[in-house]
């Protein structure tokens, strides 16, 4: 797929996910759904959609070429992050306002779930989702350690471990690596309901989105300041130092896009 198709493609698949988001603001205003129905559907999606949309991409033949492109995602995906949080530290570090453990944590993470899964499924496919799970993986255990230490310097921090084996969607990352690397094979009365679960990310995913939009003071927020300041380093800076990290190690191809 070169550079101009690439544009192209997630040009248009941002624009499905905006008109999907739509229908779920508009579900709101118009009262088919609820505010409440952010929390069942935030569930549905966290616990059994995710979950099955990565042991399902998972369930391809095992490639070489694939495992080693795991690896490098591991220690790519390590490093963007960690580079994210440092322009996080350095961009507040003169800050006094009492929101700089929530902006520095705003910019360190970003929404990788609900926009990035289904964005990679949509470009690159099962084994584009393989990638995002590892990042994921690697996302979530910085949650749970830098993450916790950003929003209260003080605290002790919940256990890493302990946090990380509650979360379905990396449960499942192991159970697809099992079954991936073990070459198990997975009878086609499981995996079709895998994958027709895994189907309902994409558009969960966007009306989720636009019920938050929908019961969001959005007025009150747009005013402040500081929210553009970050909003420009996480989606300039951060993307910016992520694709440096990239061309210096080499790091090109689908790992790359991902």
């Amino acid at each position: 797929m070169n550079q101009g198709s690439l544009v192209s493609i997630t040009a248009q698949q941002v624009l499905v996910m905006f008109l999907l988001i739509l229908v779920g603001y508009l579900a709101v205003r118009a009262q088919v759904l609820g505010a409440e129905a952010r929390r069942s559907f935030s569930t549905l999606l966290v616990n059994i959609v995710v979950p099955a949309m990565i042991v399902d991409s998972y369930l391809i033949p095992f490639d070489p070429d694939i495992l080693a492109n795991l690896v490098r995602t591991a220690l790519v995906s390590t490093g963007a992050l960690l580079i994210g949080l440092g322009i996080a530290l350095l961009a507040t570090r003169r800050m006094q306002s009492p929101d700089r453990p929530i902006l520095r944590f705003a910019i360190t993470f970003s929404n990788a779930g609900y926009m990035g899964f289904p964005l990679i499924q949509a470009l690159f496919g099962a084994e584009g989702l393989l990638y995002a799970s590892i990042f994921n993986t690697f996302f979530n255990i910085l949650i749970w350690t830098a993450g916790i230490a950003l929003l209260d310097p003080g605290a002790k921090g919940a256990n890493p471990v302990r946090e990380l084996v509650k979360k379905p969607a990396l449960l499942a990352v192991a159970l697809g690596l099992v079954l991936y690397l073990g070459r198990v094979p997975v009878p086609d009365l499981i995996a079709q309901p895998l994958s027709l679960l895994g189907g309902m990310n994409t558009p969960l995913s966007m009306l989720i989105t636009g019920i938050i939009i929908a019961t969001s003071d959005l007025k009150a927020v747009i005013r402040r300041g500081a929210l553009w300041q970050t909003i420009l380093l996480r989606m300039l800076a951060v993307p910016a130092a992520a694709v440096l990290l990239c061309l210096a190690t080499g790091t090109g191809g689908m790992v790359g896009a991902v």
